[in-house]
């Protein structure tokens, strides 16, 4: 026999570690792969298959003749499997590669998180088969177990997105719930001496395990890794190169600057002091979206009074540490962006929409009903300007952005900034209720320029999204808070921005 409490702990920490594994694949692979509707969907289907496998194995294993040791077992196997994951990790990534990015990241789930998947699965019905005394009992027995099981489930979610991941870390946490499971099955050792020397094995294996991963993460000095960061939201990343510094949001790049001026060397970046050329002095603006603030101090520079609403605390903080962000450059808010919106009755001259990435693009933030709330606070010559990445100029997504903006604005404007036109870059599209143009002289002569390396790029990269400014087509779909599909044309835009990305990790001295 075995004692109830016993059970209850087993599909207690079975149940809870099924949620956690399935969180932390996005967190394992998100980096690489993008945390993309396909991943969720990669992710979620795999958990399912290996639980239906566990399911049907454990019932008929159980029936073969119950054994308390036989449900250590597979605690153990799930337990050392997981603490195997962060060293299989990159060696498993760098082996599926030629895949392709959607077989890899079917790939990539099942074969990391299958197996112990499979044998948490299977801890339920040979618990049931464990505890139950008799048929009249089976039923009361089942739900039972199955309930404390996905109570746990539900704790264990609430506890690892909204503490464990940002407070432990993603391999650590991955090393901890290894550990949880072998010291687990541990109750279930049927002699005295094999438990003592069990507990002795898994003390080991939490010291090495512990010891290791301080050696896992990459090195500043070898790599430019300066910092991973894991938050409620995202990793966070910053990795330096010579006379450079990255902020990627998992594994993309969002901000790149100068260390010696912290002036921004991405394209769309540079682009966006088209915006201040609209006006005949600096004004207010709002940036929703900080990233590593180079936007934000480049406004501060002229003259322009910034605020700027960020939903991610770690942004923030590797903004103001990492990127030198002042509090006189930009008066911060930790908060979602059309929350901000809605709440704050401040109007700007100013407003730039920057919190949208290749594998995530925040629905709410790109709706006819959000984009009214925007209207609302801008000064009666304000403009609105959203960067978005596309898979070209006159991508579906522009088109469908153009068509939403004017049903609250007069005037819509798209400005590319990468080249050819179909290729992969950043697409300024700005909207007003004033006509959007201004003399031509005003815009900076990149030949004035040419003994100052920034400026002349800087002018270089504002006169060519002006002069090839368009309107977006008309016939694209209105985007709605009832009805918006951006998250299935992100897969697109993710899927070229990883096939770059991927190839910038293989570069030698890439750390990305």
């Amino acid at each position: 026999m075995i004692a109830r409490w016993v059970l209850y702990i087993v599909v207690s920490v079975s149940g809870a570690a099924v949620l956690a594994i399935e969180m932390l694949g996005t967190r394992l692979l998100g980096p690489f792969y993008g945390v993309s509707l396909f991943l969720w969907s990669a992710l979620i289907s795999v958990t399912l298959a290996a639980l239906s496998v566990g399911y049907a194995l454990g019932g008929r294993w159980a029936d073969r003749g119950p054994r308390r040791s036989r449900l250590g077992w597979l605690l153990a196997g799930a337990g050392l499997w997981l603490l195997a994951v962060p060293w299989l990790q990159r060696p498993v990534l760098t082996l599926i590669e030629p895949l392709g990015l959607r077989a890899a990241v079917l790939v990539a789930a099942c074969v990391l998180f299958a197996l112990p998947l499979m044998l948490l699965g299977m801890v339920s019905p040979y618990a049931v088969r464990l505890k139950a005394s008799s048929l009249d009992h089976v039923g009361r027995t089942a739900g039972n177990l199955y309930a404390i099981s996905t109570m746990a489930s539900v704790v264990s979610a609430l506890a690892t997105g909204f503490l464990l991941i940002p407070s432990v870390g993603v391999h650590r946490l991955v090393v901890l719930i290894a550990l949880v499971l072998l010291a687990t099955s541990l109750l279930l050792v049927e002699r005295p001496r094999a438990a003592k020397a069990g507990a002795g094995v898994v003390s080991a294996l939490a010291c090495t395990g512990m010891v290791l991963l301080e050696k896992l993460p990459p090195t500043v000095a070898s790599t430019g890794v300066l910092s991973v960061e894991h938050s409620p939201y995202a990793e966070i990343r910053v990795v330096d190169k010579p006379f450079e510094r990255f902020l990627l949001i998992d594994g993309g790049i969002h901000t790149w600057v100068a260390t010696d001026t912290w002036r921004p060397l991405l394209r769309y970046a540079a682009a966006l002091d088209v915006m201040k050329v609209f006006f005949d002095a600096p004004g207010r603006l709002l940036l929703v979206g900080l990233g590593g603030g180079s936007v934000a101090k480049e406004y501060a520079r002229d003259g322009w009074t910034v605020e700027a609403v960020e939903i991610d605390p770690v942004v923030i903080r590797v903004a103001r540490r990492d990127f030198e962000l002042t509090d006189s450059e930009a008066r911060v808010f930790q908060l979602d962006g059309r929350r901000f919106l809605a709440k704050n009755r401040q109007t700007y001259d100013l407003i730039v929409m920057d919190a949208f990435g290749s594998s995530s693009i925040p629905f709410h933030l790109v709706t006819r009903e959000v984009f009214g709330l925007v209207r609302e606070r801008l000064t009666q010559d304000g403009i609105l300007v959203l960067n978005v990445e596309s898979p070209g100029w006159d991508s579906q997504l522009v088109r469908a952005l153009g068509a939403t903006l004017r049903t609250q604005f007069r005037y819509v404007q798209a400005l590319p900034t990468a080249e050819p036109p179909n290729k992969l870059g950043n697409v300024l599209i700005v909207a007003a209720n004033r006509p959007l143009e201004f003399p031509a002289e005003r815009l900076p002569n990149p030949v004035e320029f040419l003994r100052d390396n920034y400026l002349h790029f800087l002018s270089v990269q504002m006169n060519h999204a002006w002069d090839n400014r368009f309107e977006p087509a008309p016939g694209g779909a209105v985007l709605t808070d009832d009805r918006n599909p951006v998250d299935v044309w992100a897969e697109r835009i993710n899927l070229a921005a990883r096939k770059e990305l991927h190839a910038m990790w293989k570069t030698p001295g890439t750390s990305w």
